[in-house]
This record gives structure tokens, sequence and C-alpha cells, in this order.
């Protein structure tokens, strides 16, 4: 399953998009792999993430804490794995039980552990786009359930459009 890419002019459109799909019922569950270059949005897509699912405290990347959670509508449990070496890490951190919860989880530079994820997963690649502060999104989908996900994460980005 895979969007169509979308682009926007900056930071504040990314934490729009990323509430918009924070509040469709398709990801409620959702384990979400955030791919991008350094710089290109991840964070500030979780913080958009989080801000439509009622998180009151600042979010803020994980990257030498390696995780964070959240309270919300639901939990949300937020991964960087950038400093993460080796694969083992990431297991070693107990990534079984952080996916074994009733909310979402967004891991940051997820493509580095890719084996280590569940078969069920959306990919967001964030790409820097032609100005200083654009960006461009693609979504894909992972496993089965996401084929099923694809209608409604599209509808999803059409209102976006339409609203933005």
């Amino acid at each position: 399953m895979s969007v169509q890419a979308l682009s926007w002019p900056d930071e504040e459109a990314t934490r729009a998009y990323a509430a918009q799909l924070a509040s469709h019922p398709a990801l409620a569950d959702a384990f979400i792999e955030l791919h991008g270059d350094l710089g290109a949005g991840k964070t500030t897509f979780v913080q958009g993430f989080g801000k439509a699912l009622k998180v009151e405290q600042p979010i803020t990347s994980p990257t030498f804490v390696i995780v964070h959670t959240y309270d919300g509508a639901f939990p949300i449990v937020h991964v960087d794995a950038y400093r993460l070496e080796h694969l083992q890490e990431l297991l070693d951190l107990g990534l079984g039980e952080l996916l074994d919860h009733d909310g979402v989880t967004l891991i940051e530079w997820g493509d580095a552990v890719i084996p280590a994820l569940p078969p069920e997963f959306l990919e967001v690649r964030l790409e820097l786009g032609d100005d200083d502060d654009a960006r461009v999104v693609r979504l894909r989908g992972s496993g089965s359930t996401w084929a099923i996900r694809h209608d409604a994460l599209q509808g999803a980005l059409d209102r976006w459009l339409v609203q933005g």
C-alpha cells in the first residue's frame, strides 16, 4: 500500500498533517516507522501527532534516552533508534513490551531496525523539499492490514489537502 506524496511549506504544516492522521481510527493501534534525513521533521511529526491525541507535556526527541512515553487519548511510545549501533540493542530495550500496549508506537530512524519491527507497520517517509522549510511526505504500509487501511488514509490525506 502506498499513498501519494504530498508537499508543504513549513513545520507547522507537518504538525497539522500529523494531527490529521492521528485523528484517524485506522491509526489507533499502529506502529509507525518515521524515516528521513536529519532535520526532515520526524520529531515535528510526532509533536503534531501527540497534540491531536491530547498529549499535554512537551514532545521532544528521545535521541539520548531512546524512549519517551506520553499519556493522551491513548498511550504513545516514541522511540529514536538513531544512536543504536546494533539491532540487538532495540530488542534489549524490550521492543516487544513497547509494542504490546493499547496505543501507538512511533519510531524515528526505524529503517535501521526494520528486521526487528513487527510485520504490520506504516512507514512515514519525510524528505526535504525544494525550499529550506519545505517537506515532502510519503506513506507506505507494510503488511496485509495496511492494504485495508489504504483507502481510509488516502481519504485523510485528501481531506487535509482540502482543509490545508
